[in-house]
Order: structure tokens, then sequence, then C-alpha cells
């Protein structure tokens, strides 16, 4: 068997990997920020009426509060999945193109590993807020369940950085995320560009 068909079959197995990977991590981001959203607006909206009208809803700042963290982490995914966050790309501007493949694997692959390590803290973290057994003042349900989302989202985003190297080893040029292969590049949406 050819070099060649050996280097297809490789890719082609990261490429599938990629895929179903992502199909999965985005499934989850995609339904929580749906989630998220529609439950925040609809919180919100509904205690501005009954505190206009009637008594305000007791428990809605703390639905809120943690429908804004799981909006927050999940959305983290997100971003890194969309190529989204803030970077500098100055010195990848300036190099030879050559190089610039290389470079953001590395990139990625650090992200990866410090997404890795956050989202272990934040579950010691989360294990010792279980320890402690502390209730919320309003809905009287343990308060580690509002941190619970903390480390998922540093974990998808881990895995979205791992995605990304993958997709650079797997595709002859360079991209940015799984789904954003160049800064410049425009977005497609149904219907046309924007």
């Amino acid at each position: 068997m050819g070099e060649k068909t050996r280097n297809r079959k490789k890719a082609s197995f990261l490429q599938r990997t990629n895929q179903y990977l992502g199909f999965l991590v985005n499934g989850m981001e995609v339904s929580i920020l749906i989630f998220c959203v529609a439950a925040l607006a609809t919180l919100l909206i509904v205690n501005v009426f009954a505190r206009t009208f009637f008594q305000s809803i007791y428990f809605a700042e703390e639905v809120s509060t943690f429908l804004l963290i799981a909006l927050t982490f999940s959305g983290l995914s997100y971003g890194a999945r969309k190529a989204k966050h803030i970077r500098m790309t100055a010195f990848l501007d300036a190099m030879p193109s050559k190089i610039v493949k290389p470079f953001i694997i590395i990139i990625s692959f650090v992200n990866a590993v410090v997404l890795a390590i956050m989202a272990w803290f934040s579950y010691r973290y989360l294990i010792h807020a279980m320890s402690m057994g502390h209730m919320t003042a309003a809905l009287m349900v343990p308060k580690w369940t509002f941190y619970v989302i903390i480390p998922l989202g540093f974990l998808l985003a881990c895995i979205q950085y791992i995605r990304t190297v993958i997709k650079n080893f797997a595709e002859k040029d360079p991209w940015w995320s799984p789904d954003q292969k160049s800064e410049y590049e425009e977005e497609q949406i149904k219907g046309g560009e924007i």
C-alpha cells in the first residue's frame, strides 16, 4: 500500500472522528444556548409583568443567575468553535504562510491544555462546593447545582480546540477553528452572506 493511500485513510479517519465529535459537542452547546436564552428572556419578561401588576417572582434572580452562568460557559465552547475569541493575529499575518498552520496547531493545543486544566480545577471546586452543603436562599436547592456547567463548558471548549488541531492535521489549509477556515472568511447564512 502506498504512502498516499495511508495518508488518505489517516486523514479520512481524522475527518470522520472530528465530524462525529463536532456533531455531539455542537448539539450539546446549541441546545444549552437556545434553552438558556429562551428561558432567561421568558423569565425576565414574566417577572417584569409580575412585578408591575402583582408581586415579583421570588426565585427570578437565582434562576437568571444560573442561566447567565450556563450561557457564559456554553458560549465559551461556541466561541471556540466559530473562532470568535479575541486573539492576536498580527504575528501570524506577518509570518510566511508555510509556518502559520504549525503555529495555529501549537496555539490550539496550548488552549486545549489550559482549558483542560481549568476544567479540572473547576471540577475540584464543584466537588468542594458539594461538600459544603450550601443552599440557595430562594429555591433552597444546593448551590453547587449552579456550578455544574462550569467544568462542562471548559471541557467542551477544550474539545473544540482539540478538534481544531485534528482539523489542521486532516486538511491541507490552515483552519482557525473546526468551523472557520480563515479569519477573513465570509460566514454563510441561509439565503445569503453576512
